[in-house]
């Protein structure tokens, strides 16, 4: 949690410096559940904080943090009926984005999720592309994330930024 905190604080602080050369954005995310996890989990939910700097007119690169769960399901039948815990991650990455025009971008995360659920879990390497639709003030997002270690915990992604 301390790593979390210092990681928020240095991001708004350096963020407050240098305002004019980026930006902030807070969203959502929902997703289906892909891979080794489709038939333990059924959807993927999660908040996300990003801050933007601009290198270019055409890309720019940053932090982003949140957090993602995948809801658990019941599995099996009868006295072999068994109820998947929730998986939770925060995620801890770098990330950039290239306009390809005014309004569409192709980005990706690359970091680390640390395991956030009940029970014992571990965290992952976290690799996530996107493409999507931006305007001045929202983003609309497809995208895959995925979070390695012994297995993938991966989804097919919508996503909706908000930017400050």
């Amino acid at each position: 949690m301390k790593k979390i905190t210092l990681l928020l604080v240095a991001v708004f602080t350096f963020g407050n410096v240098n305002a004019q050369d980026g930006g902030i954005k807070v969203g959502a995310h929902v997703g289906l559940p892909t891979g080794d996890i489709k038939d333990a989990y059924s959807v993927n939910l999660g908040v996300d904080v990003t801050y933007m700097w601009n290198v270019t007119d055409k890309f720019s690169a940053g932090v982003t943090t949140g957090y993602t769960a995948y809801l658990g399901e019941t599995i099996g039948s009868g006295a072999g009926r068994f109820e998947v815990p929730n998986a939770g991650f925060i995620p801890l990455a770098a990330t950039g984005q290239y306009s390809f025009t005014d309004h569409l971008f192709l980005g990706t995360d690359l970091g680390y999720a640390i395991y956030a659920g009940s029970g014992d879990g571990d965290g992952g390497f976290l690799y996530q592309p996107k493409f999507g639709y931006q305007s001045e003030k929202i983003e609309v997002y497809a995208g895959y994330k995925g979070i390695s270690n012994n297995g993938t915990f991966s989804s097919i992604n919508l996503g909706f930024n908000y930017k400050f």
